[in-house]
């Protein structure tokens, strides 16, 4: 089942301010809410995820992907994406620091491995991940997410 990522993201900011990588998951969290993807409940989930197994959730350099279980806080399948304006430290050793991060949210486990797949296919170019972290507006990201999309 492919997903088209720039469908799929509900909310995109570039250029934002996080102190620390519970900050960055907390924005990667808001935009989901904001698009009515997740509950504010998701977002502390997501936060829970990383202090009970570690950094794990950066799966690129300088990309981590906040998620949690799917869970009742989910409200639909979506994506968020924040562009951080400086670098935050997760405690990844090869990966960090980390200048992106994706929110994740799926009702259902299934959905979760379709969208994980599909930025898999995306994040293991690191042109293309260096390019989708020097984005700077919502526009250009959704313009990178689908020319990738095309070529794969």
């Amino acid at each position: 089942m492919a997903v088209n990522l720039a469908d799929e993201l509900s909310s995109i900011v570039t250029q934002a301010a996080a102190a620390d990588w519970r900050e960055a998951v907390t924005l990667a969290g808001d935009g989901l809410v904001a698009g009515g993807v997740a509950t504010n409940r998701y977002t502390h989930e997501m936060i829970d995820v990383v202090l009970q197994h570690g950094p794990y959730m950066v799966v690129a350099p300088g990309v981590a992907l906040a998620h949690a279980r799917p869970s009742p806080a989910v409200l639909r399948t979506g994506l968020s994406w924040v562009g951080l304006s400086a670098p935050v430290e997760f405690g990844h050793t090869a990966n960090d620091p980390v200048s992106l991060v994706i929110g994740l949210a799926a009702t259902d486990h299934q959905g979760h491995l379709a969208v994980m797949a599909e930025l898999a296919s995306v994040l293991v170019d690191p042109e293309r991940v260096r390019q989708l972290i020097a984005a700077t507006d919502e526009h250009e990201v959704r313009r990178l997410l689908t020319e990738f999309a095309a070529t794969s």
